[in-house]
């Protein structure tokens, strides 16, 4: 028995000496968190779907990220625009760099474009990480959904889902961002919900492109800004 309380003693000492090495140790070095390079408006023009062309949606979203100190990126709205008087037709997935992208929280919304609009089927199957919770305006604030009053989850996009512009000859674009009166535009769902329709960027098209017309489909003229660089 006194053999065994000198061995006991030795044993407590070596654990106690682990443990007070173990808590002299560095914490291990957290990664800083990414900075935004994806959010939602936190309001539109105020002049429904006309946003004044792609330049103006451009404006809305660096004006928009420079006051929540991310002036220093380049800045896109993810708006499609049809051929038109000579010009070519521009997707949307086209205008907005290749990724990361994060959003105000530094929270991954998707690795690059594949990833973001599902190009395969194994990646569509995986999904992107833009739903409720994720898709954040600049403010880190969410948006409302499908059973929040009132509704704001309709995002402009016109666009299909795989991020390209319609061929069809129809308006999808309010007139390539510069309407408010004639013509509708194609709205992507944010919070992934409604109607049985889960696309972020091609739920259904608005009735209209005054603000009081997308307001009553379940928007607010709101539109997804994504950094280039």
């Amino acid at each position: 028995m006194k053999k065994i309380r000198p061995i006991l003693a030795a044993m407590i000492l070596m654990i106690a000496a682990s443990f007070m090495m173990l808590a002299q140790q560095p914490a291990p070095q957290q990664a800083p968190p990414q900075p935004m390079s994806f959010f939602i408006t936190s309001a539109g023009s105020g002049k429904g779907a006309n946003l004044g062309g792609l330049s103006g949606a451009d404006r809305i979203c660096q004006t928009l990220a420079a006051a929540a100190g991310g002036g220093n990126k380049t800045w896109h709205a993810y708006l499609s625009v049809s051929a038109a008087n000579g010009q070519p037709a521009v997707n949307a997935r086209d205008r907005i760099g290749n990724g990361p992208w994060y959003n105000a929280k530094g929270e991954k919304i998707a690795n690059g474009l594949a990833d973001l609009h599902g190009d395969t089927a194994e990646i569509a199957r995986l999904g992107n990480n833009l739903v409720k919770l994720s898709a954040l305006t600049e403010k880190g604030a969410m948006v409302n959904g499908r059973g929040d009053t009132p509704n704001t989850h309709d995002m402009l996009t016109g666009s299909q889902t795989d991020g390209r512009a319609y061929t069809d000859g129809a308006d999808h674009t309010c007139n390539n961002w510069t309407s408010d009166t004639t013509g509708t535009a194609q709205l992507g769902h944010s919070d992934r919900n409604g109607a049985g329709n889960t696309s972020w960027n091609s739920a259904h098209p608005s009735r209209g492109c005054s603000q009081d017309n997308l307001v009553s489909t379940g928007g607010a003229g709101l539109f997804y800004c994504f950094a280039i660089n």
